[in-house]
C-alpha cells in the first residue's frame, strides 16, 4: 500500500469511493464537490492510499481557523474518509489516519477534529470526543416577533451578501469570536466562503456586526450560521428569518447551545434539540497552549504528563503555566511523582472543556490531585460547539 497526494486524474475514483461510503451526490453537489476540493490538491491537502494504481481510500485536511477562549488556532479539519467497501478491515483507514496527522503538521495546524462516522478508528489515532454541532428548532412565529412592539432592531442595517464579500466575512467572524471568548467554532478560509456565497438557495445577510445564512428545506427555514454581536443585531437576524412565519412553521438552527436568542424567547419551557459530535486531537502539543486563550484571572503551575504514540513530540514531562490569559508548556529535566497523567486523547479532550472528573472516570486521566484537577479545570474549562459541518 501506497500514500501520496491525490491529483486532479484521481478525482473520479475518490468520487466513486465517496458514493459508495455516503450515498449518491446530485449531479450539481458532485460539482460543488470538485470546486471545494480542486484548489487542495496542489496544497497536498488530499491523500490517498493505493494498491498499484488502485484507489483503496482517501482522506482530506481542510484549512480552517478554530477559536479557543477567543483565540485563533490553526486547524486542520479531516474530512471525506472513505475505504472501498471491498478493502475495510486491512488497516487502510488507520494507514491514512497516521499519514493525515503528519500531514496536519507539515501544513502547520496545531490542532486537528473531525466528525466521526466511527468512533473506535479515530480514538486509536488519539482523537477524543471534544464538542458538539448543536442543531435547535423554534416557532418561527416566535422569532418573527423578536423585533419587539417598538421595531428597535429595524435600526439595523441589513443587507445581501454575495462572494465579494468573504474577506469581510472572515474578518467579521473572528471579531465576533474573540469578542464572545468562543471555544471550538471555526471559520472557512476566503476561498470556501467564496463557493458557499454562490449558492443561489441561500440567502445570505450582512450586518455591521452579524450575519445570517439559511435557506428553505421542506417548507420550513434552515439556518446554517447566524452569528450577532449585539441584541438589537441578533433581534434584526432572528426576526427577519422568522418574517417567514406565514409559510414555514419552523425553523432550524445550528447554533452556539448558549446562543442568546434562547433567553430573547418569550417562551421557552423545553428546547428540541438534536446533537452532532465532533472528535478533536492536538498535533502540536506546545504551539496549542501557546495560540489557546485562557480566562484572565486563572493561575496554573502544574506538572502534566503525556503519552502519544503516534506524535512523540507531544509525548514527556511538561510543566504547564497558565498567567494573565496565555499559557505554555515546557520540558521539565525530570519526571514529576505528583504529575497529572493523560493520554493523547485525554489532553485533547481537557483542552476542549471536558471537566477532570469526568477524564478520570473514563481512565484518560490518572495521578495529580484534587487541587491540580481544580486548576486544570478553571484553566480549560469551556463548552466546546461548532456550528459547521465540513
Amino acid at each position: 500500500m501506497e500514500i501520496r497526494h491525490l491529483t486532479s486524474d484521481d478525482l473520479d475514483a475518490v468520487l466513486d469511493n465517496r458514493r459508495r461510503a455516503f450515498g449518491p451526490l446530485s449531479g450539481g453537489a458532485a460539482e460543488t464537490w470538485r470546486k471545494l476540493v480542486s484548489p487542495m490538491l496542489p496544497e497536498g491537502r488530499f491523500l490517498g492510499a493505493f494498491d498499484g494504481s488502485r484507489l483503496l481510500g482517501a482522506a482530506r485536511v481542510n484549512p480552517y481557523v478554530q477559536w479557543w477562549h477567543g483565540r485563533p488556532l490553526s486547524m486542520g479539519g479531516v474530512a471525506s474518509v472513505t475505504v472501498a467497501p471491498e478493502d475495510r478491515g486491512r488497516g487502510v483507514g488507520r494507514a491514512l489516519m497516521d499519514a493525515v496527522i503528519e500531514r496536519c503538521a507539515e501544513l502547520g495546524h496545531a490542532v486537528s477534529a473531525l466528525y466521526p462516522a466511527t468512533t473506535p478508528l479515530y480514538r486509536s489515532a488519539g482523537y477524543e470526543h471534544a464538542g458538539v454541532l448543536q442543531r435547535i428548532t423554534l416557532p418561527s412565529e416566535a422569532l418573527r416577533t423578536l423585533d419587539g412592539p417598538g421595531g428597535a432592531a429595524g435600526a439595523v442595517k441589513l443587507r445581501r451578501m454575495g462572494p465579494a464579500d468573504a474577506a469581510e466575512l472572515v474578518a467579521l467572524i473572528g471579531r465576533l469570536h474573540a469578542a464572545t471568548r468562543a471555544s471550538g467554532p471555526l471559520c472557512f478560509d476566503e476561498r470556501t466562503w467564496r463557493l458557499w456565497l454562490e449558492d443561489d438557495d441561500d440567502f445570505c445577510y450582512l450586518a455591521e456586526d452579524g450575519f445570517v445564512v439559511y435557506r428553505w428545506s421542506d417548507g420550513n427555514i434552515e439556518v446554517d450560521n447566524l452569528l450577532a454581536g449585539s441584541e438589537a443585531t441578533a433581534r434584526a437576524l432572528w426576526s427577519m428569518v422568522g418574517s417567514a412565519s406565514s409559510v414555514a412553521r419552523s425553523v432550524t438552527a445550528c447554533a452556539d447551545p448558549a446562543d442568546p436568542v434562547l433567553w430573547m424567547l418569550r417562551e421557552r419551557s423545553k428546547d428540541e434539540v438534536t446533537q452532532t459530535r465532533w472528535m478533536f486531537r492536538l498535533i502540536d502539543l506546545p504551539a496549542a497552549v501557546e495560540g489557546r486563550g485562557f480566562p484572565a484571572g486563572v493561575r496554573v503551575e502544574t506538572p502534566v504528563e503525556v503519552t502519544d504514540s503516534r506524535r512523540p513530540g507531544n509525548a514527556g514531562d511538561w510543566l504547564l503555566r497558565v498567567d494573565g490569559g496565555s499559557g505554555s508548556v515546557t520540558r521539565r529535566d525530570a519526571p514529576s511523582g505528583d504529575a497529572t497523567r493523560l493520554t493523547i486523547g485525554g489532553m485533547s479532550a481537557l483542552f476542549a472543556g471536558v471537566p477532570t472528573a469526568t477524564l478520570r472516570r473514563a481512565g484518560l486521566l490518572t495521578g495529580g490531585s484534587p487541587d491540580a484537577d481544580d486548576a486544570l479545570d478553571a484553566a480549560f474549562g469551556c463548552t466546546a460547539y461548532m456550528i459547521d459541518y465540513f
